[in-house]
């Protein structure tokens, strides 16, 4: 991977994302248990007083976001053994559902999409006949974009308002989005001959998920923008995102940016609210993320870590649990 992709992290750029496509039938409460969990979040499906169900998911997927077409019936229960790291949305199209996830449950039906925060759903009751459209994006992505947005570092989850209308403005408008992206994609749709064209569809809805619909940071987006980055706290960053890999210190920051350390941690405090070093260990830990995302357990725990300067493993995995809710192996095995 070179250096210059770490850039990503703090600019999403368009990249021409993978394609894939799965399509699965049935009726045993296992299979469907295996579809629809993760190695990092498995998930548990059990039919309801053992009476009989069916169901009929496809899932396309373009890049870190993921849209899924899945129909059921019968009364069917399903529990999350472990966090998710993707923020999900429910579209439904019929039939009734039940979301676990807090204190009190969601009800989801026609009309009434769904949010579910990264983490944050831990069961579902589906009652057949049942079909709904699923949108999946990582947190992670969704926080690139509101660094982006913001110009400083943005971690954790976003905390959407879980209750979507989609009868009329946002809602319909999102629904309309996610289903053409669907469309488009799917049985060899023909988006799958203009990757830019999918790539900024998928920026789109991540856009309008932050700018329609209530999260954490939805106050903060109304308010005036800032002013912008001085030079030097870009210098610094550009310094950082070229010697990510090296053994830098905070002294060899300040002299890239061509300012004294305590004028640079009062830029980064300012614009970035954060430290030069949080914000350099926070760029090298994202960095680490995707080649343990990319490697396809090629490559052991231990050389990714070092490569990107985390020299205490233990330290390392706790702090990669923290910010990803999975261990380093865990992603290594997706």
């Amino acid at each position: 991977m070179s250096v210059g992709s770490d850039r990503h992290f703090l600019y999403p750029a368009v990249q021409s994302p993978s394609f894939s496509e799965t399509a699965y039938t049935g009726t045993d409460p296992d299979a469907l248990s295996e579809i629809l969990s993760s190695s990092a979040s498995p998930i548990k499906v059990a039919a309801q007083a053992n009476a009989s169900i069916a169901y009929r998911c496809n899932f396309v997927s373009a890049g870190n976001l993921s849209i899924a077409d899945c129909a059921y019936e019968g009364a069917i229960s399903l529990r999350r053994e472990a966090p998710t790291s993707k923020v999900i949305i429910f579209l439904p199209v019929e039939g009734d559902a039940v979301f676990d996830a807090g204190q009190e449950p969601i009800h989801s039906g026609p009309g009434r999409g769904t949010i579910l925060g990264a983490g944050r759903a831990t069961g579902a009751r589906l009652l057949g006949p049942r079909r709904h459209l699923g949108l999946f994006v990582d947190q992670e992505r969704i926080n690139r974009h509101l660094t982006h947005m913001f110009e400083r570092t943005i971690t954790g989850d976003a905390d959407f308002h879980p209750h979507i209308g989609l009868t009329a403005g946002p809602g319909l408008l999102l629904q309309q989005l996610v289903t053409n992206l669907y469309r488009g994609l799917g049985g060899g749709g023909m988006l799958r001959e203009s990757p830019l064209a999918v790539s900024a569809l998928c920026d789109a809805t991540v856009y309008l998920l932050l700018e329609a619909f209530p999260h954490r940071y939805s106050n903060d987006l109304t308010l005036p923008a800032p002013a912008p980055t001085p030079r030097h706290v870009k210098w610094a960053i550009d310094f950082m995102h070229a010697h990510i890999a090296e053994p830098i210190s905070l002294s060899e920051i300040a002299t890239a940016a061509k300012v004294s350390i305590r004028t640079l941690q009062q830029g980064f405090r300012q614009f970035r609210n954060t430290t030069p070093i949080a914000y350099l260990h926070e760029i090298r830990m994202a960095a680490a993320h995707r080649d343990l995302l990319e490697s396809g357990a090629k490559q052991a725990v231990a050389d990714i870590a070092l490569r990107w300067g985390f020299t205490h493993l233990g330290r390392f995995a706790a702090e990669y649990r923290k910010r990803f809710s999975q261990l380093p192996s865990q992603t290594l095995k997706r």
